[in-house]
């Protein structure tokens, strides 16, 4: 058996080399050490999560109350795809306008302010009952300027106003603020041929805001 000398020239044991192999290096034990260790720690912190896990659920369910069918959980993947067919698509548009107001807008109000200011046209620009039983009717706008420009509008008195104090002055408007609305984009680039088209109703187009 050869025999080695160390950094110091002492003599060393002699080393047995008839297995063939080194039976030094590995040793069994350690590894099994930290595979038991290993496992052990899985263990806990499993069981550690489910316990939390368990504790946040109980109080979830204390502060929620017993489950009933508003809280219950179902599970959607028993319930499928919603088939895509025109059938299916009227019912929905079936719904959604039968649905109880206020509703979600889905053109950003276009229809709702095109159709506010179709309304307003009826109310400006046709005869309407205001009372029937009083007998007051509602005339069209154009037809009220002309009564005001032959019968003049009624002078009220001057109200009594209090005196001004020390540097106050009083205000004055010099110009209306508006002399009407102006149409959406939407309202103006309605077709033609509807027959409802604000475009085509009298005074359209004319009014903007200054």
């Amino acid at each position: 058996m050869p025999s080695h000398n160390d950094n110091h020239g002492h003599p060393q044991e002699p080393v047995d080399t008839s297995a063939g192999y080194e039976t030094s290096d590995v040793r069994i034990t350690g590894i099994i050490v930290f595979l038991v260790a290993l496992g052990i720690f899985v263990v806990v912190t499993a069981l550690l999560c489910y316990g939390i896990g368990a504790a946040l659920n109980a109080h979830m369910n204390k502060e929620d109350g017993p489950t009933n069918r508003w809280s219950k959980t179902v599970n959607i993947r028993q319930l499928g795809n919603m088939p895509s067919n025109p059938a299916m698509q009227n019912k929905v548009a079936e719904l959604t306008q039968t649905f109880p107001t206020p509703r979600v807008q889905v053109d950003d109000g276009n229809e709702d302010v095109a159709e506010l200011h179709q309304r307003e046209d009826l109310l400006l620009n046709h005869y309407s009952w205001v009372d029937p039983s009083k007998g007051t009717v509602r005339i069209p706008i154009e037809r009220a300027m002309e009564i005001i420009a032959q019968r003049g509008l009624p002078v009220a008195p001057a109200a009594q106003l209090p005196p001004l104090m020390t540097g106050d002055s009083r205000p004055k408007v010099t110009a209306p603020l508006t002399n009407g609305f102006a149409r959406t984009a939407y309202e103006q680039e309605l077709p033609a041929v509807q027959g409802n088209n604000v475009g085509d109703q009298p005074g359209a187009g004319k009014a903007g805001v200054e």
